[in-house]
């Protein structure tokens, strides 16, 4: 009864689910979750109702409401909280793939991209004059040459971090 019961609502949610989702700031799949659960808990307590498909466009439309109650309510941080800082094992976990992926882009550069780029991440914090001392260049050409650099980097990092 209660597989017959979730085949036939299936088409119905799905349809109601993507209608409703929009507008309430909700994912389709969301809605649809939140229906199922809804619908296996009233199964549990008062069996199936009596008109499934009224019953159903109902629960959509309350659980999108739901939704959009509680996406206005909610409110993001302005600043993060008290106590949240970069010393966290979730943040350092973050800032070391970060910085991984800026070294291992590094690496791949062109030509003398990678010594200039490794020697601009130094935590030396040399100078023009010792960084372009130290790769042989003039210290005048330094900055079209870090220039350039970027602009690769740039290239290399922008698909890394668009596909995450």
């Amino acid at each position: 009864m209660t597989h017959d019961l979730v085949t036939s609502l299936r088409p119905l949610l799905t349809a109601e689910a993507s209608a409703e989702a929009y507008a309430s700031g909700a994912e389709p799949g969301d809605l649809e979750q939140a229906v199922w659960l809804r619908l296996l808990e009233r199964l549990e307590v008062d069996g199936p109702p009596r008109d499934p498909h009224r019953w159903l466009r109902s629960a959509v439309r309350t659980e999108a409401r739901r939704t959009r109650r509680t996406t206005r309510d909610e409110r993001p941080y302005e600043t993060e909280p008290a106590g949240a800082a970069e010393h966290e094992p979730e943040q350092l976990a973050l800032t070391a793939a970060r910085h991984r992926a800026l070294r291992d882009a590094v690496r791949r550069l062109p030509g003398r991209c990678p010594r200039l780029m490794e020697a601009l991440l130094s935590p030396k914090d040399l100078t023009y004059r010792e960084i372009a001392g130290e790769l042989g260049i003039s210290q005048g050409s330094l900055g079209p040459v870090r220039s350039r650099c970027l602009g690769c980097l740039r290239r290399l990092l922008t698909p890394e971090v668009a596909a995450r």
